[in-house]
């Protein structure tokens, strides 16, 4: 099932915490998550940036880099690399994957179905243990 962004259901608070996942909040970071929380398309730096400017007019690229990099650091946010794209953020921690619509260049989550378990339909080793997913769809959503 292929996930809007705003499909998720999860709310960033208006109030900033002291700390999330150990990491202190500082008012960059926090707008940077607040953003990514508000808007789940699964942004560039570049566009964070772009789109923050209104929130925090001083704030530089770099600073909005080094914001990204703390939260994936921390475990608050998903780094994901769409082949020779640039790198984009993911504020949701469920385990999903991506559908890359190569019409629109969107990228959506895409959860999977209760009770499937990807390790019983692959052809691993004996004792092997997976530790992380990632997948990739890619093709073209109906023109809704």
């Amino acid at each position: 099932m292929v996930t809007r962004s705003s499909d998720h259901g999860l709310d960033a608070s208006p109030e900033m915490p002291a700390e999330i996942s150990g990491l202190r909040m500082t008012r960059q970071r926090w707008e940077v998550y607040r953003l990514l929380m508000d808007q789940r398309d699964h942004p560039t730096a570049n566009d964070v940036f772009m789109r923050i400017k209104d929130r925090l007019p001083n704030i530089s690229l770099a600073t909005v880099y080094n914001c990204l990099e703390a939260l994936v650091q921390h475990g608050v946010i998903r780094q994901v690399n769409f082949d020779r794209e640039s790198s984009r953020f993911c504020p949701n921690l469920a385990e999903h994957g991506h559908f890359h619509d190569k019409l629109s260049g969107a990228i959506h989550d895409v959860v999977f179905k209760p009770g499937v378990n990807l390790a019983d339909i692959l052809d691993l080793p004996p004792g092997t243990l997976i530790t992380d997913i990632e997948i990739t769809l890619r093709g073209e959503l109906p023109v809704s």
